[in-house]
C-alpha cells in the first residue's frame, strides 16, 4: 500500500461536475489499495472574487483580514468534495491548514510554512478515510489564519508529501504534463515523460507555468517525488504525464530538454556610470531597498572611466523602477541618463545536458541570427542560456530554437520504450 498526496487546482474544482470528477479519481486510486491524501484549491476564480469583494469595501485592506477572506475559498472546496466522496459511498474527512495544524510565520498574504503536525491525517489514513486538505493556508503561532501567496497550494501538497513521506505527490492541472514549450506558441512540442528537478526549477523560474517555483524549491529540499498530470484526462492516463525526478543518466538525458519563455520583464539601463568600486550597489541597492527583485543584470567594459549598467525588472515595476533611479539615484552617481524599454522577452534553453556538451551557446545564437533576432543581453548558468530580444519575435525564437535542439524528437530511450 503506497501513500499519495494530490493536489487538484482551481480548473479541476471548477463546477459541480469537475468536483465529481475529482472524487471520481480520487476514488480509482484508493481502491487501488493507496491511502490517499488530497490538496485542493479554491474553485476557478473564487479567490480573485473574493479579494476583489474585500478591496470594493477597503481599497487599502488589513493583511490580516485579507488573508481570513482569501482562505474561504478552500475551505468551501474541501466540503464539496468531501460530499462528493461521501457520496460514491467512501469514508472522507475535510480539514482546513489550521485543523491539520499547518504552522506558519505570520508574513500575511505569502507565509512560510515552518511545521506540519501530520498526526490527525495518519490517525484517519489508519481508519480508512480519504483525508480531504484545504490549500494555500495555515496557522500562525498567535492563532491567526495565513495564506501562502501564489502556488501556494502547491506547496500545501508538497510539504504534507514531505511531512507523511509519501511515495509521489502528484499535481493535477489542466495540461497533462510538462512539454519542451508552451504548445501554444510551438504546436511540436513534446510532454516529456521525465525532468529533473534541477531543470524544472530552471523551467519554473524562467516562465514555465506548469508548476509554482516555490513548491518545486520545496519538493528539492525534501527530496519529494513530483509527478504533473491532467484532471481532464482518462484515470487511466495517470500513471504517464511528467514525473519530476532527482535521477539523471547521462547516456539517455536530452542535451536541451525544454525552452522557457517570459512576456513579463523590462530592461533598464543606466548610461555612463563611473567605472569605480561599489556602483553596482549605489544601483542596485535603493531598488532592492524597494522590494523590487532584479532579475539579469550585465555591465559594459569601461571606456573613458565610465559603464553602462543594465537589468532586468518585471514588467509591473518598470515605471516604479525608472522613477526611483531618476530621483534618487541618477544625481547621486552622476549618470548620464537612465533609458529603459518594457517591450522585450527573455528566451531560454534549458538541460542538465549543457555540462557535457559545447558548441550550445553557438548553435543558439546562430539559430537566432539567421532568423534576424538581435540578442539584446545574455544570461548563462550551468544548464541554461538565456536571452533577452524584442518581444515581437519572442514566438519565433521559440519556433527556431525548438527546431534547431530537434525537440520535436524524442530521445533514443524514449523512442525504444515506445
Amino acid at each position: 500500500m503506497a501513500l499519495i498526496v494530490q493536489k487538484y487546482g482551481g480548473t479541476s474544482m471548477g463546477s459541480p461536475e469537475r468536483i465529481r470528477e475529482v472524487a471520481r479519481r480520487v476514488a480509482h486510486h484508493q481502491r487501488l489499495g493507496n491511502q490517499v491524501v488530497v490538496v485542493v484549491s479554491a474553485m476557478s476564480g473564487e479567490t480573485n472574487r473574493l479579494i476583489a469583494l474585500a478591496r470594493e469595501l477597503n481599497p487599502d485592506p488589513d493583511p490580516r483580514e485579507l488573508d481570513v477572506i482569501a482562505s474561504t475559498g478552500e475551505q468551501v472546496s474541501i466540503g464539496l468534495l468531501s460530499l462528493a466522496l461521501q457520496k460514491l459511498g467512501l469514508k472522507a474527512k475535510s480539514y482546513t491548514g489550521p485543523q491539520v495544524r499547518i504552522l506558519t510565520d505570520s508574513a500575511f498574504s505569502k507565509a512560510r510554512i515552518v511545521s506540519i503536525d501530520e498526526a490527525n491525517i495518519r490517525r484517519d489514513l489508519e481508519a480508512g478515510y480519504i483525508v480531504v486538505v484545504a490549500g494555500f493556508q495555515g496557522e500562525d503561532e498567535h492563532g491567526n489564519i495565513t495564506t501562502l501567496g501564489r502556488g501556494g497550494s502547491d506547496t500545501t501538497g508538497v510539504a504534507l508529501a514531505a511531512a507523511l513521506k509519501a511515495e509521489e505527490c502528484q499535481i493535477y492541472t489542466d495540461v497533462d504534463g510538462v512539454y519542451t514549450t508552451d504548445p501554444r506558441v510551438e504546436p511540436k512540442a513534446r510532454r516529456l515523460s521525465s525532468v529533473t528537478f534541477e531543470e524544472m526549477l530552471e523551467l519554473a523560474s524562467l516562465g514555465s507555468k506548469v508548476l509554482q517555483i516555490r513548491s518545486v524549491e520545496f519538493a528539492g529540499k525534501y527530496r519529494v517525488k513530483l509527478r504533473v498530470l491532467s484532471s481532464f484526462t482518462d484515470v487511466e492516463s495517470d500513471d504517464m504525464g511528467t514525473l519530476i525526478t532527482f535521477e539523471e543518466d547521462d547516456m539517455e538525458q536530452a542535451i536541451i530538454s525544454g525552452i522557457a519563455f517570459n512576456r513579463d520583464e523590462a530592461k533598464i539601463t543606466v548610461l555612463s556610470v563611473p567605472d569605480r568600486p561599489g556602483i553596482a550597489y549605489a544601483i542596485l541597492g535603493p531598488v532592492a531597498a524597494a522590494n523590487i527583485e532584479v532579475d539579469m543584470i550585465i555591465q559594459n567594459a569601461s571606456t573613458d572611466g565610465l559603464t553602462d549598467f543594465s537589468f532586468t525588472v518585471h514588467r509591473n515595476e518598470f515605471k516604479r523602477t525608472m522613477q526611483l533611479l531618476e530621483t534618487s539615484v541618477k544625481s547621486a552617481i552622476s549618470a548620464k541618463s537612465i533609458v529603459g524599454d518594457d517591450r522585450i522577452a527573455k528566451v531560454s534553453v534549458v538541460g542538465v545536458g549543457m555540462r557535457s556538451h559545447v558548441g550550445l551557446a553557438s548553435k543558439m545564437f546562430s539559430a537566432l541570427a539567421a532568423e534576424g533576432v538581435n540578442i539584446q543581453m545574455i544570461s548563462t548558468s550551468e544548464i541554461k542560456i538565456s536571452v533577452v530580444i524584442d518581444e515581437k519575435y519572442m514566438e519565433l525564437a521559440v519556433r527556431v530554437l525548438h527546431r534547431a535542439f530537434e525537440l520535436d524528437k524524442a530521445p533514443v530511450h524514449e523512442t525504444m520504450k515506445s
